[in-house]
């Protein structure tokens, strides 16, 4: 693939060491420089996806939707958690009440407090919907489930199965808190793959990708 493709690399790379869990800053400017190159990559990420027609961002939406089929199956009543589109994420709620509809149990991701790792509240079609943080709708009832399969959006996302959210760190702090870990699935648009985030040890690789007509499996 060629890297005229990602985004130009941060003149801080050789300053990172590579471990085991992942890149680690020799020092903490390192760290600030990491930070800040995360919230550029962020910014210009989420301004190319708004930037995508609505007509555009529901046929990649329909092709992801079609890859979960074939990887989740309702008939077995899994736990599944999905998400409330926004700022231009690809929008599921039309798979999610199909799922539902054919045996799945539904989750949203719930922020309680700052630092604090999601909940998972469930969800059919119907419920109460009540507006949360950012003023993302959530279920109001505070049934709380936990999830086998976990639909998490990406901003971005590398080769390696490295996430780029908006900077919070809840779906790593979430995933590092449960006892048993689901298959995480990234969905998003084509557009957010890139050629690494740099991962640092806090940073959790999730087990499949999903944008568009790109799919990937991480390497364990």
């Amino acid at each position: 693939m060629a890297h005229s493709r990602y985004a130009s690399s941060p003149c801080f790379a050789h300053e990172l060491v590579l471990g085991e869990r992942g890149y680690e800053a020799v020092d903490r400017q390192t760290e600030i420089d990491v930070a800040r190159w995360r919230r550029g990559e962020r910014q210009r990420l989420i301004d190319a996806r708004l930037a995508i027609s609505a007509a555009g961002r529901a046929k990649i939406a329909e092709k992801v939707c079609h890859a979960l089929g074939t990887i989740v199956d309702p008939f077995s009543h899994p736990v599944v958690s999905v998400y409330w589109p926004f700022r231009g994420e690809l929008d599921l709620r039309g798979w999610m009440k199909e799922m539902s509809d054919h045996g799945a149990r539904i989750a949203l991701p719930v922020v309680i407090a700052r630092n604090k790792p999601l909940v998972f509240r469930a969800w059919r079609p119907g419920c109460r919907i009540e507006r949360g943080v950012w003023n993302i709708p959530v279920p109001a009832e505070d049934e709380r489930l936990s999830p086998e399969i976990v639909i998490a959006p990406v901003v971005g996302v590398d080769r390696e199965g490295y996430r780029l959210g908006y900077g919070g760190g809840f779906y790593d702090r979430t995933l590092a808190s449960l006892t048993t870990k689901p298959l995480v699935i990234g969905v998003g648009h084509p557009i957010a793959e890139i050629e690494t985030i740099f991962p640092l040890p806090h940073d959790i690789p999730m087990g499949q990708v999903l944008l568009g007509e790109k799919e990937w499996k991480p390497p364990l």
